[in-house]
């Protein structure tokens, strides 16, 4: 029966595909797709992907992986030219859950690697970081608008995949910081990322002062294309989708054309996973010790927000 549903993603008409035929078409071509929820709406053409990190809202390597074989099996099953009148994905949006959108980076998988002095895992999770960002700024091939909507509080790397999409909102109660040059690290996208949207000095400025920006203030600085009422992102983006469908072609081939304006993302991204490989392994022990100190500071104010979060009323 797979298999058959398999033919019948690639074959027939996107208005003949059920929701449910969708995204076990994405399944069954990804395979296990841990610590994300996929979603798909017919009336807009768009694929939900909600991140659920496990443990921590962080991203980890496993949901890392997830997110690259969501994008790679969408463009395997539609992205062949002669596809694209087919595809029944023309938007690809992410959303989180909870009272954080991210911490950022996994610290803890960060300090297993150090304390095995696991280069190869490291270059991996830079690896699928930089994948990731490659496949949302290049809207996967130029087959659909990626997009992604912020409803909370945004920590270090864990805003670059979202910023890598063609379109990101934010909730007025969100907000944004890159704390990691305070503990002598940085994360592995962003100074492609941010630089492509908001200019290289106004990167340079948020990276280097580790402040905190609201949504309005992330806006001002050329980080988000709205800020949305809370609770409305998702409905923000709904209506972007449904505006989009008639002129959907002009779009994705606009945003490919200044995704390739801003030069190759994939050798500058592969050369900061290097630099910063590098970087993590040469962090001398005072550095390492901080590092476990916020990882633990993050324990402890993730108990009490989840604790206030699950209290009854």
């Amino acid at each position: 029966m797979l298999q058959s549903l398999k033919v019948r993603a690639g074959s027939l008409a996107p208005t003949l595909l059920e929701s449910c035929e969708v995204i076990d078409a994405i399944r069954y071509k990804a395979g296990f797709l841990p610590e994300v929820e996929i979603a798909y709406e017919p009336d807009i053409k768009t694929l939900w992907v909600t991140i659920r990190p496990e443990l921590k809202p962080v991203f980890t390597l496993q949901l890392l992986d997830s997110l690259v074989k969501i994008q790679s099996a969408i463009v395997a099953l539609w992205g062949a030219p002669d596809q694209y009148h087919r595809a029944p994905v023309r938007f690809l949006a992410f959303r989180g859950t909870g009272p954080f959108f991210t911490l950022g980076g996994d610290l803890d998988f960060y300090l297993d690697c150090l304390a095995k002095n696991d280069r190869a895992a490291l270059a991996e999770y830079a690896r699928l970081s930089a994948e990731g960002a490659i496949w949302n700024s290049g809207g996967l091939n130029g087959l659909v608008v990626t997009l992604s909507t912020i409803h909370a509080k945004a920590i270090g790397g864990g805003i670059d995949a979202p910023r890598s999409c063609n379109v990101m909102i934010a909730e007025e109660q969100a907000s944004f910081v890159y704390p990691e040059i305070k503990f002598n690290h940085f994360p592995i996208t962003a100074v492609a990322i941010l630089s492509r949207r908001m200019g290289q000095r106004a990167a340079e400025q948020m990276l280097l002062s580790g402040e905190e920006m609201s949504a309005q203030e992330f806006m001002a600085a050329g980080g988000l294309e709205a800020v949305v009422p809370a609770g409305t992102g998702e409905d923000w983006i709904r209506k972007y989708c449904a505006d989009s469908l008639p002129i959907h072609a002009a779009k994705t081939a606009l945003f490919s054309a200044f995704n390739r304006r801003h030069g190759d993302l994939r050798e500058e991204l592969g050369h900061l996973g290097e630099i910063w490989t590098n970087c993590m392994l040469r962090l001398s022990p005072s550095a390492i010790s901080k590092l476990q100190r916020i990882a633990q500071t993050q324990d402890r104010m993730l108990a009490r927000v989840y604790q206030r979060h699950l209290a009854p009323v």
